[in-house]
């Protein structure tokens, strides 16, 4: 699924979900249609430049799944800054995260496609408080390892908690605000 009401190509969309969203209802910050995880909606157009087009910066992790064991060499690395390509061909390095070596997560959801379980993989959680262009994606490729899997898992103290794919959870604007630590009086 992408993360939009409309496209001209044959895509699976927001509006096929089995929810009546109100006019006017937008994603905040969008997943890739090879991503899955918490994706937030709203009507409410101060939120992204908020979240993350302001100066303080919020948190948003991922669990990655990546191919081959990470060793502590490349897991440093992605703690203290790789360099991506990001948008026009220029190099980018990544400020410092906190990335850890985590267990495979028990009761995710199914998603993806298919993987080959006799492969050694490693999860990762990656917490970063930017996000440009496929960026967690670019990071482990720099440590040469390829991302397998990528779902965000929260935004600041919003989480994905048991939500299954397609599941949607109303907030009140009050709690949305306060989970995100923005201030809606902007």
């Amino acid at each position: 699924m992408v993360s939009q009401f409309i496209s001209s190509h044959k895509v699976h969309l927001l509006g096929q979900l089995d929810f009546n969203f109100p006019e006017g209802t937008h994603a905040i910050g969008r997943l890739d249609n090879h991503s899955e995880g918490l994706l937030l909606l709203t009507t409410d157009k101060r939120v992204t430049k908020l979240l993350f087009e302001s100066k303080t910066p919020h948190k948003r992790t991922y669990l990655v799944k990546v191919r081959r064991y990470v060793n502590a060499e490349a897991l440093l690395q992605l703690q203290t800054g790789v360099t991506i390509i990001i948008k026009g061909g220029v190099s980018y390095t990544t400020p410092p995260c906190h990335v850890q070596i985590v267990t495979p997560p028990a009761n995710l959801f199914v998603g993806g496609s298919r993987q080959r379980e006799d492969l050694p993989y490693t999860w990762l959680s990656i917490t970063l408080t930017e996000g440009k262009y496929h960026q967690v994606r670019k990071m482990v490729a720099a440590v040469n390892h390829s991302c397998v899997r990528l779902i965000r898992t929260s935004i600041e103290d919003i989480t994905l908690g048991s939500l299954q794919p397609g599941e949607v959870r109303e907030m009140f604007e009050a709690d949305f605000f306060r989970q995100l630590h923005i201030n809606c009086a902007q």
